[in-house]
């Protein structure tokens, strides 16, 4: 991959990986136009640690909390604040791996890439995200953490893995749904995104060891630039997004959303 495609997929996934826009669906279609090569796992790989490095800074009180909870579960200690989030972060992410396995035992990953799948839902779940955040009240100003709320925002995030759904715009939906202030259903969204994310790089990673892609120093730098670029854009996406979110709410994305999909599926159907 040259310069400039690899610039472009880091971009691409650091920009849309955050933002309710899908990065699955503008990832799948850049693979598209570009055709595939033999490092598209490893820059993949090195993508996405790249965005989720950005999503762990820029909420590092957070997910130093979560840090804090996990080794306080680790050691037995099941109560209290930052146990319950590192908890209930690790339950939410339970139905997308069990979905992402369903998904490659059925061998359905082709069929979702579809480009009419992606018109589809860029729309749908565009046009869900839009009601249900006029609709629903925002009544919860803090998330309240409860283990059923953990279990529903994990459903809501297992659609993520089709193509189009958005794993930060369906989360944000289930969070609002359930009546969280719009910025801290995002912060929440966010938050999920860590364990989630770093479970797609590991099947990735996975995937990459099982294709015995040799790491030469070429792919290697190739891998790093990508994951700075993907580091650079995603920081980006999170400060613009969090600043005006209380100005424009989600309605750019959902008319981006739209707009792109129409544009998907007149090329489908033409």
């Amino acid at each position: 991959m040259t310069l400039l495609p690899l610039f472009l997929l880091a971009i691409i996934q650091g920009i849309t990986e955050f933002l309710p826009i899908s990065s699955s669906a503008h990832l799948a279609l850049l693979h598209q136009m570009n055709g595939t090569g033999t490092d598209d796992v490893a820059l993949d790989v090195a993508v996405h640690l790249g965005s989720i490095l950005a999503v762990i800074v820029y909420f590092r009180a957070d997910s130093a909390a979560a840090g804090r909870g996990l080794s306080a579960l680790m050691r037995g200690r099941r109560e209290g604040p930052e146990a319950i989030l590192a908890r209930n972060l690790m339950i939410a992410t339970i139905p997308l791996v069990m979905a992402g396995g369903v998904i490659v035992l059925m061998d359905w990953q082709d069929a979702l890439r579809d480009i009419r799948v992606i018109g589809w839902t860029m729309i749908v779940f565009g046009i869900l995200l839009w009601w249900i955040d006029r609709a629903a009240p925002q009544t919860l100003r803090a998330p309240d953490w409860s283990l059923r709320r953990a279990i529903i925002l994990g459903l809501w995030q297992a659609v993520a893995l089709i193509p189009g759904v958005s794993r930060s715009g369906i989360t944000i939906t289930g969070a609002r749904a359930i009546g969280l202030e719009r910025r801290d259903a995002t912060r929440l969204s966010m938050l999920m995104s860590i364990p989630a994310t770093l479970a797609t790089g590991a099947v990735l990673a996975i995937d990459l060891s099982q294709a015995k892609a040799e790491a030469g120093i070429d792919l290697l730098a190739r891998a790093g630039f990508a994951a700075l670029f993907s580091f650079a854009a995603a920081w980006a996406a999170l400060c613009l997004m969090m600043r005006f979110l209380d100005r424009v709410s989600f309605t750019p994305y959902v008319i981006y959303r739209v707009a792109l999909g129409v544009v998907l599926l007149a090329l489908a159907y033409a």
